[in-house]
């Protein structure tokens, strides 16, 4: 089966496996398990910020972010596609008591006169904006990078503005891969960075939460609160570390099979709509007078198992576990398809 649903589908090589097993542990709520902390070392060094954070998930790490650096009846600014507003269970309100304010950004992205629009004034009617909150890439805008030019120009208005600014960095690898950019660029710009090992980076779980020894101080006691304290993790930080050091560079493989399905499918008569690709994500809408579960029967079928995000919106992610077979098949198996 090729599974192209998610990169999360990934599962430890076999090299991987025996890292994991060969891990010093200890307890890493007592701040005992040499491997977790060597994991977050490395996160912190690798992008030149002070302190890191091994949490369970990408969604915990950006949920710790946002309640560490707001206060219940705080605003939070993302995009209308930001993967904190829509696919964290509504936790910008449950977990942090924060009210969101939307951009409509292009494919996720907004500009720094946008952010400047949306803070509010310094008035009790409204809600304090307090958090600027950046998804590179940006999941449901197709895989697309962001710029580092706006980037900065939106750290300069934070700055101005005493705004905190937080990067949901899920997939920064795969944009650091397409840019030729450097983590420390990023560390340089955001407070907290959230950056997933169990996406393209092939761990089997964990996310690392970066930012400054006072920030991660709180962010260990809101992870504690959470549930998120964990003992013997370092077998899973193992894996992390094996990730960074050995899965970063093969990534551009999963971008370069992504354009050439993209390629593929912008030739074909039954694609509405393709967004532009640029990692490993193809995003594309169906014609009208397609099915979109006749389509996704007829992948089925090849052994390939796909997502649909929207009523006629199909999503294909390329990872690890897709081989040159597999990936072969889905080029087939998009070209023989018949409405």
């Amino acid at each position: 089966m090729t599974d192209l649903r998610s990169d999360t589908l990934t599962r430890p090589t076999p090299a991987m496996l025996e890292a994991m097993m060969g891990a010093r542990v200890g307890d890493d709520v007592f701040g005992e398990d040499e491997t977790v902390n060597a994991l977050q070392q490395k996160g912190a060094e690798l992008f030149g910020m002070e302190a890191g954070l091994f949490c369970p998930s990408g969604t915990m790490t950006n949920q710790i972010a946002i309640k560490a650096q707001t206060s219940p009846g705080d605003e939070v600014i993302c995009d209308q596609l930001a993967h904190v507003y829509i696919y964290e269970g509504g936790g910008i309100a449950s977990n942090s008591g924060a009210s969101v304010r939307l951009l409509k950004g292009e494919r996720g992205r907004f500009t720094a006169e946008q952010v400047r629009e949306a803070i509010n004034r310094d008035d009790p009617h409204f809600p304090s904006s307090r958090l600027v909150a950046i998804e590179n890439t940006v999941n449901k805008g197709g895989g697309c990078c962001w710029s580092l030019e706006e980037i900065r120009r939106i750290r300069t208005l934070c700055a101005e503005r005493r705004l905190a600014l937080h990067l949901d960095g899920a997939r920064i690898f795969n944009a650091l891969a397409v840019t030729g950019e450097t983590p420390r660029a990023y560390g340089e710009l955001f407070d907290t960075i959230s950056v997933c090992l169990s996406k393209g980076l092939g761990a089997p779980v964990g996310s690392l939460l970066l930012g400054s020894k006072a920030l991660i101080r709180r962010a260990i006691r809101i992870r504690k609160a959470f549930g998120g304290g964990m003992r013997q993790a370092g077998y899973l930080a193992a894996a992390g570390i094996y990730a960074l050091d050995h899965h970063v560079g093969r990534l551009q493989e999963d971008h370069r099979r992504a354009k050439s399905v993209g390629e593929t499918l912008k030739a074909l008569p039954y694609v509405a709509v393709l967004l532009p690709v640029e990692t490993n994500i193809v995003i594309f809408e169906l014609d009208a007078a397609v099915a979109p579960e006749r389509f996704l029967e007829s992948l089925l079928q090849r052994q390939i198992r796909a997502l649909a995000i929207g009523p006629r919106t199909i999503r294909f992610v390329f990872h690890l576990d897709v081989s040159e077979e597999g990936f072969q098949t889905v080029l087939e198996a998009v070209r023989a398809f018949r409405p």
